[in-house]
């Protein structure tokens, strides 16, 4: 009877354990490749009314929708805009619905950097509004700018990060532009002023507040989105290289870097100093720049080859989004499945113990 229990509870608990954790761990991650000649896209945003992903172009002048199964449709195509342009960052104001994308000219032809903002259901431009190089008060010089990537908060402002001139945007629900932003911080190091790898992805934070990369640095700012004072976020290291960053949440973070890995940064105070809690190493020769979060706080990333179209490539058709899962929660998932594995053990020898210590009574009173 010994051997038969014991066997019978060693072979249930083996197969608790296989069906238990196994389609938290060894299940799949979803990847949508999509074909869209020469596209050559940096920026990706997530349209929950309409379920699928936006994406911009360094080549063509045009945002493209793209399915969870891979069908591509032409979104936006704004022709009225500089023949060189290109749309970098985007960002989807679901409350107003409206797409906000951040546009840039490229050397040689003369530059052009501004916001568009595009109506989500007859995606007609409502304005397309030229970024200032210089203060309002014409007091201090024009300076290098280039455009880059693009938050939106609970009001529709919007805040556009200057990558060339290391400095801030931002742009009213009405369509107002001001220069909100150039806190000293920016400049800590005489690498970053005039840097085209400045101040880079930028994304909003609910309570209040946005938090910037600098790409040169790795730095994290936590800027306030009314007056623009900016701090350090006291990171765990530095983010070299990161080119995008977006919350999940208030108090996690996840920034990608198309040279080596993606971060994840939790903060327990409201971004005073952050850990980074985990690095996932993804394909860095699709070079990805941009990260979103999709359905059901899904991550993705956006795989566009951006480097080859930077050094004037063409030919490509295949691009990617892939879904990026995290290995927190799921050791968590595994103790929880192990600690119960060890209560069925305990179970099944203490009910083997009360059985035979029945059988003895019942023999002595016999």
């Amino acid at each position: 009877m010994l051997i038969s229990l014991s066997h019978k509870t060693i072979t249930f608990i083996t197969f608790f354990f296989l069906l238990g954790p196994s389609p938290i761990l060894s299940r799949d991650a979803h990847v949508i490749n999509f074909r869209s000649p020469n596209l050559y896209p940096e920026s990706l945003a997530w349209d929950p009314r309409a379920q699928h992903f936006l994406i911009g172009s360094l080549r063509q002048r045009i945002i493209t929708a793209v399915s969870d199964a891979g069908v591509v449709e032409t979104f936006i195509s704004d022709t009225t805009l500089p023949s060189n342009a290109s749309f970098l960052g985007i960002a989807v104001d679901s409350s107003r619905n409206r797409l906000l994308a951040v546009v840039h000219s490229h050397p040689p032809l003369p530059p052009f950097n501004a916001l568009a903002a595009y109506d989500l259901f007859s995606r007609r431009r409502i304005f397309l509004i030229p970024l200032p190089s210089a203060d309002d008060n014409h007091e201090s010089e024009p300076v290098s700018c280039a455009a880059n990537d693009v938050a939106v908060d609970h009001i529709g402002n919007a805040f556009v990060t200057n990558s060339a001139g290391n400095f801030i945007w931002k742009v009213t629900a009405t369509g107002t532009a001001s220069i909100f932003s150039k806190s000293p911080l920016f400049y800590t190091s005489p690498t970053n002023n005039q840097s085209s790898l400045g101040l880079n992805g930028i994304t909003y934070v609910s309570k209040g507040y946005l938090l910037v990369i600098q790409s040169s640095t790795g730095k994290l700012f936590k800027v306030d989105e009314i007056d623009g004072t900016a701090r350090i976020v006291l990171l765990t290291e530095d983010l070299i290289g990161a080119d995008d960053i977006i919350v999940r949440d208030a108090n996690v973070a996840i920034a990608v870097s198309p040279m080596n890995k993606l971060w994840f940064i939790k903060s327990m105070d409201s971004w005073g100093e952050g850990s980074v809690y985990e690095r996932l190493e993804i394909n860095v020769r699709r070079f990805p720049t941009s990260v979103t979060v999709g359905e059901k706080g899904r991550l993705y990333v956006l795989y566009g080859h951006l480097n080859e179209g930077m050094l004037g490539e063409v030919g490509r058709e295949g691009f990617g989004i892939a879904e990026i899962r995290s290995r927190e929660g799921q050791d968590d998932h595994v103790w929880i499945f192990g600690l119960i594995g060890v209560g069925l053990a305990y179970f099944f020898f203490w009910r083997f113990q009360m059985r035979n210590l029945a059988k003895k009574m019942d023999h002595k009173i016999k």
